[in-house]
């Protein structure tokens, strides 16, 4: 069975000094990256496809702020999908096996975009190591490299950009 290997860019909004820069996820992150992995599809943080998603999470969250739970957000986000031309399946179910064998409970995906990103939401305080290791579960399961973990919870959107790479 391959290793995993888990590659985890954490990023918040919280460092933006402005309004503009709270928009623009180039400009209010800086990504950290201390294991960087020949497999990863992520340059210098700068994963199109992540980028497109974070800036639509951060208009959610810009029109929206914090306060609602989290179908409320997933609603408002799936919309902002839509409106951005972003690909994008809600609610995907997700198999889980033992031993070869398929077990009747399965994870729920909130939203698969680009059939390679995982995009989980949650509305929180603050992020912690029980969500971080549900979304690497989710990775593992669907055989998805990248997922980005979405707090919506917080004054400003919280993110971040989980990798899971396989050593073979």
């Amino acid at each position: 069975m391959p290793d995993n290997n888990f590659t985890q860019f954490r990023q918040s909004a919280k460092s933006a000094s402005s309004v503009d820069n709270a928009r623009d996820p180039a400009k209010s992150a800086s990504s950290v990256d201390n294991s960087r992995s020949p497999a990863s599809s992520v340059d210098n943080g700068r994963d199109p496809q992540t980028y497109a998603l974070i800036g639509a999470a951060m208009e959610v969250h810009r029109v929206l702020g914090c306060g609602f739970l989290e179908p409320v957000y997933q609603e408002a986000l799936a919309k902002e999908f839509m409106i951005r031309e972003i690909p994008s399946r809600r609610e995907v179910e997700l198999p889980v096996r033992y031993k070869g064998e398929l077990l009747a409970v399965k994870y729920r995906a909130d939203f698969i975009c680009y059939d390679q990103v995982i995009v989980e939401l949650k509305a929180l305080d603050q992020l912690g190591g029980r969500e971080k290791a549900q979304v690497i579960n989710y990775l593992k399961v669907a055989g998805i490299e990248r997922a980005l973990l979405l707090n919506f919870g917080a004054v400003r959107l919280e993110y971040e950009r989980l990798i899971l790479t396989r050593k073979e």
